[in-house]
């Protein structure tokens, strides 16, 4: 009897074959997560191993049709399997906000958001109208609507984190605090701001949002800095030049 459990013992052990680092086949599948089910491009060592240990995607396991195009769906940026995968270039990077006055206000001007190969957005204001020498709040709003009289209509700050509000030297804060503009001593301001919490249209996008100047400064204070009212309002879209360069397309041959 002993010699028959001998050899089942060892059937049992045949049956479970382990990596190279030890670890038994399936064992990811115990520890929460599947290992990657690879098509074509990004075989990753045997069965999607990843030298062992199984890739998580976001918390899912890879479903690559081919060269990493995750079930037809583009991947939101670089460095999955060393790369950008397809799609990715052709998203929008850059936006434009043209900025109107409220009912009883003369603010107008623009605002750019220009994504870089960094990760970081660039966003760029040209305002006037502004009270002479005074600084001013400037945010992005959730809605991209300023068809309200008093700016209501473009609703709160972009929050899609839900940190407190907060300065720009906050690294937790609102996606749409900017802090302040300041005027010259003509009412004219020009703002520069390089930040990494929000893009153009993938991580915190804020095409078809709206950007709001308030009548006062940004103090940092909660819950919206008490910026006061809103004095212009502009709607955040795609602007052109947004799609990554693609060759020009020949020119016709001439008529013979």
């Amino acid at each position: 009897m002993s010699k028959w459990l001998v050899v089942l013992c060892a059937g049992a052990f045949l049956a479970a074959p382990a990596y190279a680092d030890g670890k038994k086949k399936g064992d990811a599948k115990k520890a929460g997560a599947a290992p990657c089910d690879h098509g074509k491009g990004g075989e990753h060592g045997k069965d999607g191993d990843h030298a062992g240990k199984p890739c998580d995607h976001a918390g899912k396991p890879c479903d690559h049709g081919k060269e990493g195009d995750h079930a037809g769906k583009p991947c939101e940026g670089k460095g999955e399997h060393g790369g950008c995968c397809p799609g990715c270039a052709n998203k929008p990077k850059l936006a434009a906000a043209i900025i109107a006055p409220t009912a009883g206000n003369k603010v107008k001007g623009s605002v750019t958001f220009a994504d870089g190969e960094d990760g970081k957005t660039t966003v760029t204001a040209e305002l006037e109208g502004l009270n002479p020498g005074q600084q001013h709040a400037m945010h992005v709003h959730e809605f991209g609507d300023c068809s309200a009289a008093d700016g209501s209509s473009a609703g709160g700050h972009f929050n899609p984190e839900g940190h407190d509000h907060g300065l720009p030297a906050t690294e937790k804060r609102h996606a749409g605090d900017f802090g302040n503009v300041t005027a010259d001593a003509t009412g004219k301001a020009k703002f520069t701001l390089v930040v990494d919490n929000l893009t153009v249209s993938k991580r915190n996008g804020v095409a078809g949002r709206s950007v709001i100047v308030h009548a006062n400064a940004d103090d940092g204070g909660q819950p919206t800095g008490h910026a006061g009212d809103r004095i212009a309002c502009g709607v955040i879209g795609v602007a052109k030049g947004a799609e990554a360069a693609k060759p020009a397309a020949p020119a016709p041959a001439p008529a013979k």
